[in-house]
């Protein structure tokens, strides 16, 4: 007989509904302060229950999630959705993410031959 789950920690949760590769990892985030529930810095051992929402940082954009589910056994991709709601906002259209100004080869920063030269001119 299976008891449903009403509180898990957050580190196991955004493990199991594989936010996170491992759970290690899922804890090492939360220590360093990427994890957030209910828009409060959280720890590994954070309660999350139904109605939570947890803000996770990574490699890309910031996911935001809410908990439908509490679940501590890793699941398979399929049945994630049916565990949390995201409400991850849609990254921006390519034509309006701001391009990396670029510059001509050789108008930056002098190089040291060329301060030499430059020195050399100005008599020093």
């Amino acid at each position: 007989m299976t008891a449903e789950l009403t509180r898990t920690r957050v580190d196991r949760w955004t493990w199991a509904v594989r936010l996170f590769r491992t759970r290690a990892l899922a804890a090492a985030a939360c220590r360093s302060g990427h994890v957030r529930v209910n828009g409060e810095r959280a720890k590994p051992a954070t309660q999350v229950a139904v109605g939570d929402e947890v803000r996770v940082r990574g490699d890309g954009p910031e996911r935001v999630v809410v908990v439908t589910q509490v679940i501590e056994k890793r699941v398979g991709a399929a049945l994630v959705p049916q565990c949390l709601v995201d409400h991850t906002p849609p990254p921006p259209a390519p034509g309006t993410v701001a391009l990396v100004a670029q510059r001509d080869r050789g108008a930056g920063r002098p190089t040291k031959r060329e301060r030499r030269v430059l020195e050399r001119l100005r008599g020093r």
